[in-house]
């Protein structure tokens, strides 16, 4: 039998090849074996456990006021960090980086790149492009970067503490920032907020002109839209800036929002809603007149009044004059569960239900006894957050029905108002509130043209173990225009001082300061001025107003 010589070569060849590429993918095996034990051993190499660690960054959705004026956005950052294991000497490293990041702080950092056991060690996170090209062209070896999405706040402090902040991984910490966090991440359409910039602008301005004119320690301020509960400005001193919020401490007076996040006894601002209680309850009626000529005693406690009211005055005038003496005698009229029940309905019971996680629970009396009950009906003895009290006396502008207080702009947003009084009690009481602007202790928040109704507030500051006898928390709530009631704004100052010319009430601080607020937004809202009413030649301002009257 012959053989063929050519086949016997084929045949050895492929069995060549056969057996290399057996070697190889037995050696591939092997090496994969090998690697796969080693991280068994000692976890991942450095590369690998930085792209494990490191996800893709979360950029957030833009936060733009009512007009699409943008608010915050995200913009491109870079971090700089470094593999211990892989650089030289880590105090010469951290000197260089220095160089071009004086901010950083160079023990720290030192201290960071000399743990050898180490594969990662952040050196500076949120840098700009300009400072990651620089801290690139020095040519470290073991130093890297990573891209990152960083929140930005064009307008500075602006709606601060409404916008809140966000942290370096991207997640909301404060504000809106913190309460919309889920959309803000799976949402890239910009969340519209119902503030007005140029409102929120003029809002802040003159409350920081306030406290430094009436040396204050703190202030707030809220501009309203009655008929929807859109909030259209929203302030608290000292402003909050959401860039360097992260590096302040939990007790940094900044943090605290005092529009939302805090409590106070908010004194006579309290009155036009137990006269609206009583009136709408059949208890009072408008003409009826009260003897105020003698103080109250309630408990060992006196109740009284700081200056005389003649005659026998009618709740125009216990509004207009600020009577304490006149506000308890229409509470007694109301009853004690009536007056309750009114409070609870406008919310002064419950935390507001403004987007914001921290909003504050009222304190309330213990027991709302007959004493408690007197002083309630004038703004002592509970405390609620200024935001919860604007959305109750916001009823009054709108025709007796609540809405709840909002900061986002969502057409689809059921209304859904509650009647707490009728249209015609409301509309007495803001003619009251129009009489004491016009002839009572508001008279500073008179703005030609705009026809404001307000009442003033003032209250001892709660201090350890009683109330101060120096200073006060002084508030004004007004509507405007008063015969077509439209928006609310109040104004809280955190003990304002005397002056040379000025009493420390709040007919001399927050009621100008919201005369001023007015001023100046009316014309942004779009109120047209009227000038068919009589001007008074001068304003008539009470040098001690609605201070509280009870020792308690």
């Amino acid at each position: 039998m012959q053989t063929n010589p050519n086949a016997e070569i084929q045949l050895g060849g492929s069995g060549m090849r056969t057996r290399i590429v057996s070697i190889s993918l037995l050696l591939l095996l092997s090496a994969i074996a090998v690697k796969g034990l080693t991280v068994a051993l000692n976890g991942p190499d450095a590369a690998t456990a930085r792209i494990a660690s490191f996800e893709a960054p979360v950029r957030r959705a833009d936060i733009v006021d009512r007009n699409g004026d943008l608010l915050a956005t995200s913009v491109t950052a870079y971090s700089v960090f470094a593999d211990p294991r892989a650089i030289g000497d880590p105090d010469l490293i951290a000197r260089e980086i220095a160089t071009v990041l004086p901010d950083i702080n160079v023990d720290r950092i030192s201290t960071r790149l000399a743990n050898k056991e180490r594969a990662f060690a952040w050196i500076e996170r949120g840098i700009t492009p300009r400072q990651r090209q620089a801290v690139f062209e020095l040519g470290l070896e073991g130093i890297h970067f990573r891209e990152e999405s960083r929140r930005a706040y064009p307008r500075g402090t602006l709606a601060g503490h409404i916008l809140g902040y966000a942290g370096a991984d991207g997640q909301g910490l404060g504000g809106i920032e913190f309460a919309m966090d889920d959309r803000l991440t799976t949402d890239e359409s910009p969340l519209y907020l119902t503030i007005d910039a140029n409102v929120q602008f003029s809002l802040e301005a003159e409350l920081a002109a306030a406290v430094g004119e009436y040396e204050a320690e703190a202030g707030a301020g809220i501009v309203m839209a009655a008929q929807s509960g859109e909030v259209l400005g929203m302030a608290s001193w000292p402003p909050l800036d959401p860039h360097r919020a992260t590096e302040l401490g939990q007790d940094h007076p900044s943090r605290l929002d005092r529009a939302s996040n805090a409590v106070y006894e908010l004194g006579s601002v309290f009155k036009p809603l137990t006269v609206a209680g009583a009136l709408d309850a059949g208890a009072i009626r408008p003409g009826d007149r009260f003897d105020v000529r003698e103080p109250l005693r309630i408990r060992g406690r006196q109740i009284e009044d700081d200056h005389p009211i003649v005659g026998r005055p009618t709740p125009f005038e216990i509004i207009a004059d600020s009577s304490n003496i006149g506000t308890v005698k229409i509470a007694w009229q109301m009853g004690s569960r009536r007056q309750q029940e009114f409070l609870a309905s406008l919310g002064l019971f419950s935390r507001s239900p403004i987007e914001l996680a921290g909003s504050a629970r009222p304190l309330l009396p213990e027991t709302f006894d007959e004493l408690y009950s007197a002083t309630t009906s004038y703004g002592h003895g509970i405390a609620v957050s200024p935001i919860a009290f604007a959305g109750a006396f916001a009823a009054l502008a709108n025709a007796g029905e609540t809405v709840t207080p909002t900061l986002l702009m969502a057409p689809e947003r059921a209304r859904t108002p509650k009647r707490v009084m009728a249209a015609p009690t409301a509309d007495l009481v803001v003619r009251m509130l129009r009489r004491a602007v016009l002839d009572g202790t508001g008279a500073q928040a008179e703005v030609g043209g705009y026809r404001v109704a307000g009442k003033t507030g003032t209250a001892e500051k709660p201090i350890p173990g009683g109330y101060s006898e120096t200073e006060n928390i002084c508030s004004f709530a007004a509507i405007f225009p008063a015969d077509s009631p439209e928006y609310v704004v109040l104004i809280v100052l955190d003990s304002p001082k005397e002056g040379a010319d000025r009493g420390r009430t709040a007919a001399w601080n927050a009621a100008p300061t919201a005369g001023r607020v007015i001023e100046r937004i009316a014309p942004i809202l779009g109120v047209e001025p009227r000038f068919d009413e009589p001007v008074r030649s001068s304003p008539r301002v009470r040098s001690v107003a609605d201070r509280r009257g009870t020792d308690l």
